[in-house]
């Protein structure tokens, strides 16, 4: 992955919920690809907020927002930090950021476009610009693999999947790829809109 220039090296924030530990491992890896992009990350648990937290949301050029899939939407606690953020939307704090989101659930599909939906949702109430996923369905042929990358064929945001039973290093190491392309993905339209910004009209 080619790093991003300095001058326009952006602040990426992942705030993410995480029931089991399995989201938190994604968290990570979309971290982990922003920063391989050369971009400032800081990684959010929603549920244990601070208000130095809440300040890096708000200084950020992007935020990714992660969930479990719980009953077909995000979980409880990131709906409780999604209202949270009513005044930040009234008052157009987080307007012209990137947004971008991850979900993991226990079945393959367990609604999980719901849940990304719900995130969109909020980007767009925010006035925020949302970065899909950007990667073909993988592990959609007979030569496929279910090793590839958006194995489980979303567009929207990543969607990752991992048996209820199962510890966190358990998480699928496709999903794991998955979501840093993600991380990385939002560090280069975060970028890119950084140097549009600053350009000459």
């Amino acid at each position: 992955m080619n790093g991003i220039e300095n001058g326009s090296r952006p602040s990426i924030v992942i705030a993410y919920h995480s029931g089991w530990g399995h989201t938190e491992v994604l968290a990570e890896a979309v971290a982990e690809g922003a920063r391989l992009a050369n971009a400032r990350t800081t990684v959010v648990a929603v549920d244990r907020i601070t208000q130095d937290d809440w300040d890096a949301l708000d200084s950020s050029d992007g935020i990714v927002f992660g969930s479990p899939t719980y009953l077909g939407d995000v979980s409880a606690a990131f709906k409780t930090f999604a209202e949270a953020t009513s005044r930040r939307c009234v008052e157009g704090s987080w307007q012209d950021k990137v947004a971008a989101g991850f979900t993991n659930s226990g079945a393959m599909s367990g609604d999980k476009l719901h849940a990304l939906m719900s995130m969109t949702i909020l980007a767009a109430q925010h006035h925020m610009h949302w970065v899909n996923l950007g990667l073909v369905a993988g592990w959609n042929s007979g030569t496929a693999s279910p090793e590839d990358m958006n194995r489980l064929g979303f567009w929207l945001g990543a969607g990752a999947q991992t048996d209820t039973d199962l510890p966190p290093d358990a998480v699928s190491r496709a999903d794991i790829r998955t979501c840093a392309h993600l991380g990385e993905r939002v560090a280069r339209v975060a970028a890119q809109l950084r140097l549009g910004q600053a350009a000459p009209l």
